[in-house]
């Protein structure tokens, strides 16, 4: 898909380039060919009567005509054959009786390369004839030289064009391959519980003892609470890739928020062995959803008890950064995060520790919470040290009204 679409871009800008270099290139000659024919005219009419005014310091041009007049007693008489061979009747005849009998005042004879200009004279109807012959090979060389120069534009917007389809298709492409690898991700997740609800519900067929069938059928119902969190969350990404907003902007009290938020994760906290302390500064108000940014200290706090080491503390703090902006970190004690796990962490279905695919975890909340973030304006990343790990989300944030 993405090599077709770059040979679509790749053609839509050839298209275009031949499109203006024929426009341009068309317009040169056609106003060359104008200014020539328009001089040559402008050179047989002065035969007529007096040379026709130009702007001063611009000199008339000296161009090789002859004129042929035909007398009251048929007699043909030419003049200005300086630069030409006018001893011959019969093509002098057959030149007048053509251009005369041609029904524009002006044209062009092109078996004999000459232009014509019929006029009124004292003395009767007179023709002008111009050779054209040097006028055509300054055309034929134009042409020569536009389509040699186009021919290398071309040339020059085929290369370009080449790179800079790479360059455009980069994020299509990148989405596709985040695409695929999301499906593919998607798939081997609803894998293992659907495996796990399809062996259980053939066995519970099977099972005559009521405390075996009990067994599996709490076994089917956890895989399918798992697949439905599983579904849940990739919906919820969807919706944040989509831009869709469930519910307006308003100004949140984040200080009562936060405070809020720890409540209920403390006997959590307690019954896995951990401390969780708030260090919360007041007054600290944004605009944005209550529901989604409940939703992202959750994942944090839930992000924090699953993988802080046993017995720890963990702490949560918010205090104001800088005009206009909140700092909000929430630091567990455990293994640090490397470098390239930092990175990664915020991807879909990325988990440091592979092996602890079936705790509850899909890989998705971090990119839950970061799409609340960038949906806030805000930005989120992790930072480890002093045997803690700790994400930080710095967030904009309005004057408290009264």
């Amino acid at each position: 898909m993405i090599k077709r679409l770059r040979i679509k871009f790749v053609c839509v800008i050839m298209a275009v380039a031949v499109l203006m270099l024929g426009i341009i290139f068309g317009m040169v000659l056609h106003f060359s060919r104008s200014s020539a024919e328009r001089e040559s005219v402008r050179m047989m009419q002065s035969a007529f009567g007096p040379h026709p005014k130009r702007p001063p310091g611009e000199a008339f041009p000296r161009l090789p005509y002859f004129t042929l007049r035909l007398e009251a007693d048929g007699k043909l008489i030419s003049e200005g054959g300086r630069f030409f061979d006018l001893s011959g009747e019969t093509l002098l005849r057959a030149l007048y009786d053509q251009a005369a009998a041609e029904p524009e005042p002006v044209g062009v004879l092109r078996a004999y390369s000459l232009r014509y200009c019929r006029g009124e004279t004292p003395q009767g109807l007179c023709i002008a004839y111009a050779d054209i012959s040097g006028e055509l090979a300054a055309q034929n060389r134009l042409l020569k030289s536009c389509l040699l120069i186009g021919a290398g534009g071309l040339a020059v917007f085929l290369i370009f064009s080449i790179a800079l389809s790479g360059w455009a298709v980069r994020p299509v492409a990148a989405a596709w391959t985040q695409q695929r690898q999301f499906v593919s991700d998607a798939s081997h997740e609803l894998k293992t519980p659907l495996t796990v609800i399809l062996t259980n519900a053939e066995l519970l067929q099977d099972a005559e003892k009521p405390e075996a069938r009990a067994q599996f059928t709490e076994n089917i119902v956890v895989m399918a609470r798992e697949m439905r969190g599983l579904i849940e969350g990739m919906l919820e990404l969807a919706r944040a890739d989509s831009g869709a907003r469930r519910e307006a902007d308003a100004a949140v009290d984040f200080s009562r928020l936060v405070g809020r938020a720890l409540l209920p994760f403390e006997p959590i906290f307690f019954e896995k062995g951990l401390s969780l302390s708030g260090e919360i500064g007041k007054g600290i108000v944004m605009r944005g959803s209550e529901a989604e940014l409940i939703h992202l200290l959750e994942i944090l706090l839930d992000n924090a008890q699953k993988y802080s080491a046993p017995g720890g503390a963990v702490w949560v703090r918010l205090a104001k950064n800088g005009p206009g902006h909140c700092l909000l970190a929430v630091s567990s004690p455990g293994e640090p995060l490397s470098p390239e796990a930092r990175r990664n962490v915020f991807k879909r279905f990325y988990r440091v520790d592979e092996a602890r695919s079936r705790d509850g975890s899909y890989g998705l909340g971090l990119s839950i919470a970061e799409a609340v973030v960038k949906r806030h304006r805000g930005r989120i990343w992790a930072d480890s040290g002093e045997g803690r790990n700790t994400f930080l989300v710095q967030l904009p944030t309005i004057r408290k009204t009264t």
